[in-house]
């Protein structure tokens, strides 16, 4: 089954017999904002227009649980995370597509929870809402209740110990921007750099110009570049456990297995007796 989906092609399956149910979950890093400018507000975005039938996802209420000493963005209760699901009329048997505003990161944080807790069938639009070419609706959808029971362990999961032994024993990839890596500037967490041993490869380098993932073939030579592939173990994580979802998502479109490490930097930063790397190399 393929990771994501294009536009076009999601436009073409909700004609179809079978439409699959469609999330929305437009979100933004919360960070320091120029004085007088609003906070992003995702439902806002929403009700001004989504694609038909879409129901929207909080994801810092729905798709985490409170931020903590487990990092921002923890992982939700799974029990709360199946009743939302549920609410937005996901099933075990119906495709489900997600998408956000064009970055990737919120619908990949809710495509790889729904994969991790068992859902079969879960795409991610390609390029988010600035690619859909149909109509936007401003209607409040109100779906049947799905039947989804979360079944969490479907791929893989790691925690502080795991990402720190994934990066002696195979491969993790740190997702955020190169200079947080290099320990160079930290907006957010309290510490800056990286978990020893862990290789650069930032999100971003994952799309084109315009936002789309790049090819399986493209994605697969630069994650082999970076030294996954050949059956070697492979981890990712980020600031937060958002970011990271992405990488494993453009992983996952590259054909290799990934785990994620959801705690990731902020969890990490926030314990002083874990090592700290900085600069380039992974140490």
């Amino acid at each position: 089954m393929n990771a994501i989906i294009s536009a076009p092609e999601l436009a073409s399956e909700l004609t179809g017999e079978n439409p699959p149910v469609v999330l929305d979950v437009r979100w933004q890093l919360s960070v320091a904002k120029a004085a007088g400018e609003p906070p992003f507000d995702g439902r806002a975005e929403y009700a001004a227009g989504h694609v038909p039938g879409a129901v929207f996802v909080d994801l810092d209420r729905e798709l985490a649980s409170e931020p903590g000493t487990n990092g921002r963005h923890p992982l939700p209760d799974v029990t709360g995370f199946g009743a939302a699901m549920r609410r937005a009329g996901v099933t075990s048997t119906r495709g489900v597509v997600v998408y956000d505003g064009g970055q990737g990161w919120a619908a990949a944080r809710a495509w790889w929870l729904l994969r991790w807790t068992g859902h079969p069938d879960v795409r991610v639009l390609d390029g988010g809402l600035p690619f859909w070419e149909g109509p936007l609706s401003t209607d409040r959808p109100a779906p049947a209740e799905g039947d989804f029971q979360p079944a969490p362990g479907a791929v893989g999961l790691l925690d502080a110990d795991g990402a720190a032994g994934l990066a002696r024993s195979g491969v993790l990839f740190d997702a955020r921007a190169g200079a947080r890596y290099r320990g160079e500037v930290e907006p957010i967490d309290p510490v800056g750099g990286h978990i020893p041993g862990a290789v650069s490869a930032p999100t971003d380098d994952n799309v084109a110009e315009d936002g789309r993932f790049l090819s399986p073939e493209a994605l697969r030579q630069r994650f082999t570049a970076l030294g996954a592939g050949n059956g070697t173990r492979v981890g990712v994580y980020c600031g937060s456990g958002v970011s990271g979802a992405h990488e494993v998502l453009a992983l996952a479109v590259a054909g290799i297995p990934a785990a994620l490490y959801v705690g990731s930097w902020s969890e990490w930063s926030r314990d002083p007796s874990r090592p700290v790397a900085v600069g380039p190399d992974p140490q």
